[in-house]
């Protein structure tokens, strides 16, 4: 009986040493990603962010609040996450810098019961992002390691509107559209038609245009009508290039 009793009481003691010692980690990730959203809105203020003078929604800073960066980065690094910087997550791939993330997500447009396309998942956080503003999301990879790591992140954060597919993002998702905005997260010359396609009249892409590790443009394609588009660029970007099988 006293065994057992003190093997209760060591469980307890470790559990609460193991409280204290994450408190300050999860103080210093609150505080860290408070800081990086008062960062996105000042950025969104400035000129060139193509946001116009009111800046990001709310709903779309509320979204950044939420979402926990760290978890989905390597480093699991709070003061890393919340750097308004890119950050390598392996395999020659980035996770975007936050106000990238927010800036494209802003410029989709995207509406609590609207479906999202993202091509490009990444370590899944622009999908995790998207998950909270939209009913749901169908996003790409095709690097399976980072498909099966994304898919199990977004699995254990119970991100159950999020549907991950291991392929060639260049011909979308025909089977999980139409789509009402479509969020390319890497560098191509052209704007894929298969995409287009996919995108219903009034939807909005976006994705960077140009050559990938140089500058490209971030644009915006509406779809206006059957077969017609209108095309906008609205700010100076660096993504990695689109990446497709090889032959």
């Amino acid at each position: 009986m006293m065994k057992a009793l003190l093997h209760v009481l060591a469980m307890v003691v470790a559990a609460w040493e193991a409280a204290a010692q994450g408190a300050p980690q999860d103080d210093q990730c609150v505080r860290e990603r408070a800081a990086m959203v008062e960062t996105i809105r000042a950025y969104a203020r400035s000129a060139g962010s193509g946001l116009g003078p009111q800046g990001l929604p709310e709903r779309v800073l509320e979204a950044m609040a939420q979402t926990k960066r760290h978890l989905f980065i390597p480093e699991r690094s709070c003061a890393i996450a919340y750097a308004d910087s890119p950050v390598p997550i392996g395999l020659g791939q980035t996770i975007s810098q936050p106000y990238i993330v927010a800036l494209m997500t802003a410029l989709a447009e995207v509406a609590p019961d609207q479906i999202v396309l993202e091509v490009g998942t990444g370590s899944g956080y622009q999908a995790a992002i998207l998950a909270r503003l939209a009913r749901k999301v169908c996003t790409i990879e095709i690097i399976p390691q980072l498909a099966e790591t994304a898919t199990k992140t977004l699995r254990d954060l119970a991100y159950d509107n999020v549907s991950v597919r291991l392929g060639d993002g260049y011909d979308g998702w025909p089977e999980c559209g139409p789509f009402d905005a479509i969020i390319v997260t890497a560098a191509l010359g052209h704007v894929p038609p298969r995409l287009i396609e996919q995108l219903k009249l009034g939807g909005r892409l976006v994705m960077p245009v140009g050559a990938g590790y140089s500058t490209q443009q971030l644009t915006i394609v509406e779809k206006t009508a059957p077969g017609k588009t209108t095309t906008r660029a609205v700010a100076l970007v660096r993504f990695v290039p689109f990446t497709r099988p090889q032959n």
